[in-house]
C-alpha cells in the first residue's frame, strides 16, 4: 500500500531557506510536493529527503493554479513581491493556505474572496510577524492589554566587518524592511516613522548588546487589536541602522529608474546585485534568532507583564537555519491545525485569530518545543 494513502496533500510554493525547512517538516506526516524555479533548491529536497519536486515559474498564474490543483492545503513561501498575487490565485483555486510571503499589500483585501470560496487563509504565520501575533492574540483575549512590544532579529553568530549581517530570509525583503515606513501605535494613535529610526540599545542573553530600530512589523495587529501602545522593532548588531540609513539616503535602495551611460536601471537592483552575495551564509556558518515579546495590562485586577524570550541557533545536526526553523515551524504548526480540523474559520486569518483558543495556543507552543524551538515565559506583577 502506498505510504501516502489517506494522507493530506500539501503543495509548498517556494523552497528557499525557509520553504525547504517547511517542506522537510511537513513531509514527515503529509504527502508534500515542492515547487520552485530554482533547480538546485529542488534537487536538495528530492535527493536528500525524497520529497517530490516540480520546477515551475510561479510568477505565472497558470503555473500556480496547476501547482495547487491536487492539494488539500497550500503553503505560500514565495518572496514578498510575489506573495499577494500568489495568495489570490490560491484562494481562487479554492484551497486552504498558510502564507509566509509577508507581502506589503493588505491581506484583508482578499477576505471577501476567501469567504466566498470557502477558504481558510492564515497569513503572516512566521516568527515575526507570526509567533509575536499569536502571543499577542492569546493574551489580548485574556486580559486588558495596554502595551505590546516585539523585538526580533536573525543574525550570524560571527560578527564580520562591514555588515555584521547575513540574510536568513529573502534578501529583497530585508531591503524592504529598511525602506518601508514603520507604523506603530502610541496612546491609541497610529504613528508613522522612517524605518531604521528611534534606535535603542538593549541587552539580550546570551548575546549581549544589540540595537533595536523601527520597522513596519505590526502589520495586521494595527487593524485587529485595540491596544493603546503597540510597537515592533528589528534587532541587529550595533551600528547597522546608521550605515543602512547612509545606503538608503544615498538612493541605493530606490526603485525609480535612473539613467547610467545610456541604460535605464533601478538603483535597488544594483544594490541587490552587490549586497546579496556578501549577505549569503557560508556553508556551515551558524546564525541565531533572538526575540522578545512583551504583553502588559490588567489581569484579574492586577497589573502584569508577560515576557516571551527566544534564543535559537542553527540546528547542527540538520544544518537548518534558526530563522528557517522559527519561521517555518510556526507555519507548519498552523498547517497541522487546519489539517486536523482544529482551525477552520473561513476568510483571512492573521495569526492572532488562531491563538484565542487555549488548545490551539498550547498546540503551537508544544509543536515548536518538540522541534527544539523553546520560548521562555515569565509573568511578573508590576506597580
Amino acid at each position: 500500500m502506498n505510504k501516502f494513502t489517506n494522507m493530506k496533500k500539501i503543495s509548498v510554493l517556494g523552497v528557499g531557506l525557509v520553504g525547504s525547512a517547511i517542506a522537510i517538516d511537513l513531509a514527515q506526516a503529509f504527502e508534500v510536493t515542492a515547487y520552485d524555479a530554482n533547480k538546485k533548491n529542488l534537487e536538495r529536497l528530492s535527493d536528500v529527503h525524497g520529497i517530490k519536486t516540480v520546477q515551475a515559474d510561479l510568477s505565472k498564474p497558470q503555473q500556480i493554479s496547476r501547482a495547487v490543483a491536487d492539494a488539500d492545503i497550500v503553503v505560500n513561501a514565495l518572496p514578498g513581491f510575489m506573495g499577494f498575487a500568489t495568495l489570490k490565485e490560491i484562494i481562487l483555486s479554492g484551497k486552504d493556505v498558510v502564507d509566509i510571503s509577508f507581502f506589503p499589500e493588505d491581506a484583508f483585501e482578499l477576505d471577501a474572496l476567501a469567504r466566498e470560496k470557502g477558504v481558510t487563509a492564515i497569513v503572516d504565520c512566521g516568527v515575526a510577524p507570526g509567533m509575536g501575533n499569536i502571543v499577542c492574540g492569546y493574551h489580548n483575549d485574556r486580559m486588558q492589554m495596554s502595551d505590546y512590544k516585539c523585538y526580533v532579529g536573525g543574525l550570524p553568530l560571527r560578527r564580520q566587518w562591514p555588515f555584521q549581517y547575513k540574510a536568513v530570509f529573502s534578501p529583497i525583503d530585508v531591503i524592504e524592511e529598511y525602506t518601508r515606513p514603520a507604523r506603530f501605535v502610541q496612546n491609541g494613535q497610529m504613528v508613522v516613522r522612517p524605518a531604521l529610526s528611534d534606535v535603542e540599545l538593549m541587552d539580550f542573553e546570551p548575546v549581549g548588546t544589540l540595537e533595536a530600530f523601527n520597522t513596519d512589523g505590526l502589520r495586521t495587529l494595527m487593524k485587529t487589536m485595540n491596544i493603546p501602545n503597540m510597537i515592533e522593532k528589528t534587532l541587529r548588531y550595533p551600528g547597522t541602522a546608521e550605515y543602512m540609513m547612509v545606503l538608503r539616503e544615498t538612493g541605493l535602495f530606490d526603485k525609480q529608474e535612473i539613467e547610467v551611460r545610456g541604460q535605464r536601471v533601478r538603483p535597488v537592483d544594483v544594490a541587490s546585485r552587490l549586497l546579496f552575495p556578501k549577505w549569503k551564509l557560508e556553508p556551515g556558518e551558524k546564525e541565531f534568532t533572538i526575540m522578545r515579546v512583551v504583553c502588559e495590562g490588567e489581569e484579574q485586577g492586577r497589573r502584569v507583564r508577560y515576557e516571551y524570550d527566544l534564543f535559537d541557533q542553527t540546528d547542527e545536526e540538520t544544518g537548518i537555519t534558526s530563522m528557517a526553523r522559527t519561521t517555518g515551524y510556526t507555519c507548519t504548526a498552523a498547517v497541522n491545525l487546519i489539517a486536523h480540523g482544529l482551525y477552520s474559520d473561513k476568510g483571512i486569518s492573521p495569526p492572532e485569530y488562531i491563538a484565542t483558543s487555549e488548545e490551539n495556543f498550547q498546540f503551537i507552543l508544544d509543536y515548536l518545543a518538540q522541534r527544539g524551538v523553546n520560548y521562555k515565559v515569565t509573568r511578573k506583577e508590576i506597580d
